[in-house]
């Protein structure tokens, strides 16, 4: 180091100095760094380079140990000649600042997506998707912040990220020129997909529906999902967003909007296409419509009559969530023993949350009251009779938990996220087993059955909503056990049962 000063020095006294190798090794190398002569440092150790810098520290105060990016790959050490204390700092600062830019950018190389994302949101463009509250839910908690707690605050700060959003499964139900083409053909992906470009899809090129299509695609995919791509990969994301965009062309086309070079920015305020803009279908089986323009919510009232004869009309008032069922059970089975008991037309549906958590939406809502109170007695008596009720089997296990639709947004309103609503449960400390609605615990609020035969009615009301027994009053028990059924009315039950199941043989 002091050979490499010293002629560092009388070269430039002399004023001749040249990049130049100083060993045969290539381990010191004289360059220039910011128009100042420095020694690059290759193929030392750690170790070696600790030395190099406090000998540097120690014996060199015009000499500068730094370390830079190089081809933003790789981190170069350096040994930088400095003509005073004013061009050392000058030094550190440009190579502090270089640094940063350095790894700005190599975080700028890594985000991936996100790139893509702010680009989208950025320029404004119009999104197109089928059905696609729940992608845009999922797009702005990936890459916008958290999903706020209210839907008011979710519209106004998803429309500022994503202005224009056109769902073309509302455009299919909600135009009549395209509700004539779909030929009350369901609104899915796939079969609007069929419907509408036969040609592409299913390779047609002679129908006279094939031969009024009026966008001509054209697809680039590369040999190692050419297979895939031919056979038509339903679900496969890249797929699935090609179906979609060749729906929503064909649809413009059938609507008389007129594609244009850069026309995402027309599209969006075409006055055919703005009054679909911005509205789209809260959920799959559910025929209100959100408009994130505004927030309100309206029902489709022109929507497709295959919606409305498979899907029942939700209502919230007759539902109950039951979790922790044994997970070989499955929505048909545990329809089929509540149907045992409370007769056959007694649930219209029931929809499965995860494996062993299901909503179940009775046809009355008075059955959501009877069905909790017949499940906490058949817990607590646990005899012969109850094991015999045909509900015995969905409680079997004895892990089987109740409730009704406003204690499922309670669970999920905690910022505990769990992949199994059970684990979620849990982990926000529902202990009981069955929660009985306020109607049928007269003088108390929310009082929920511990489901423990063994609990005395000091601490029968104690739960994970923290509501207990007060002096004074009567206790959870003995209110609850003036709703249970009895042994004659279980016994009833199962006799229709068996009435039932005879007269079907």
């Amino acid at each position: 180091m002091k050979e490499w000063h010293d002629e560092l020095l009388h070269d430039r006294n002399c004023e001749q100095f040249n990049e130049s190798s100083n060993d045969s090794k290539q381990q010191l190398q004289t360059i220039f760094y910011r128009t100042r002569p420095a020694l690059a440092l290759s193929g030392f150790t750690a170790h070696q380079l600790r030395l190099i810098q406090q000998v540097t520290r120690n014996h060199f105060e015009d000499i500068v140990y730094v370390c830079v990016n190089v081809q933003n790959t790789c981190v170069q050490p350096l040994l930088v000649y400095t003509d005073c204390n004013t061009d050392k700092d000058l030094l550190m600062k440009e190579v502090e600042d270089e640094n940063r830019r350095g790894e700005e950018l190599k975080i700028h190389s890594a985000v991936g997506f996100r790139h893509v994302i702010d680009l989208l949101s950025s320029e404004q463009k119009l999104i197109v998707g089928h059905n696609c509250f729940l992608d845009v839910a999922h797009i702005y908690r990936k890459f916008f912040g958290q999903l706020p707690f209210t839907a008011e605050e979710f519209v106004s700060s998803a429309n500022k990220h994503l202005p224009y959003i056109i769902d073309t499964k509302v455009l299919l139900n909600s135009s009549d020129i395209l509700k004539y083409w779909m030929r009350r053909s369901k609104t899915s992906l796939s079969s609007s997909f069929a419907r509408l470009c036969p040609q592409i899809a299913l390779g047609y090129t002679s129908t006279d529906l094939a031969s009024k299509a009026c966008v001509k695609v054209e697809v680039q995919v590369d040999d190692v999902r050419a297979s895939s791509w031919n056979a038509g990969a339903k679900h496969e994301a890249g797929y699935d967003a090609f179906m979609t965009g060749c729906v929503f062309a064909q649809a413009c086309s059938h609507l008389g909007i007129k594609f244009h070079p850069h026309s995402s920015e027309i599209l969006a305020h075409d006055e055919i296409l703005e009054k679909y803009v911005n509205r789209l279908f809260l959920s799959w089986n559910n025929q209100n419509i959100i408009d994130l323009s505004t927030g309100s919510v309206t029902g489709n009232s022109v929507g497709s009559t295959y919606f409305n004869n498979r899907y029942s009309k939700i209502s919230f008032e007759n539902i109950i969530l039951i979790w922790g069922f044994p997970p070989k059970l499955r929505a048909r089975e545990i329809k089929e023993c509540i149907s045992k008991v409370f007769g056959p037309t007694s649930v219209t549906s029931v929809y499965s949350l995860d494996k062993t958590t299901v909503f179940v939406q009775f046809k009355e809502a008075g059955l959501v009251s009877d069905f909790l109170g017949l499940k906490e007695t058949l817990e607590r008596n646990d005899d012969p009779i109850s094991i015999l009720n045909p509900l015995w089997k969905l409680l079997d296990g004895g892990n089987t938990c109740a409730a009704d639709y406003e204690t499922y947004k309670e669970i999920c309103s905690s910022p505990v996220s769990k992949v199994y609503f059970s684990d979620q449960a849990w982990a926000v400390g529902i202990k009981w087993k069955t929660k009985l609605l306020k109607s049928d615990v007269p003088g108390e609020e929310g009082i929920q059955k511990q489901g423990d035969a063994n609990l005395s009615p000091d601490n029968a009301g104690d739960s994970v909503l923290g509501k207990t027994n007060m002096k004074g009053k009567k206790s959870a028990s003995d209110d609850i056990d003036r709703r249970s059924f009895s042994c004659g009315e279980i016994l009833d039950s199962l006799c229709a049962h068996e009435a039932e199941r005879v007269r079907t043989y």
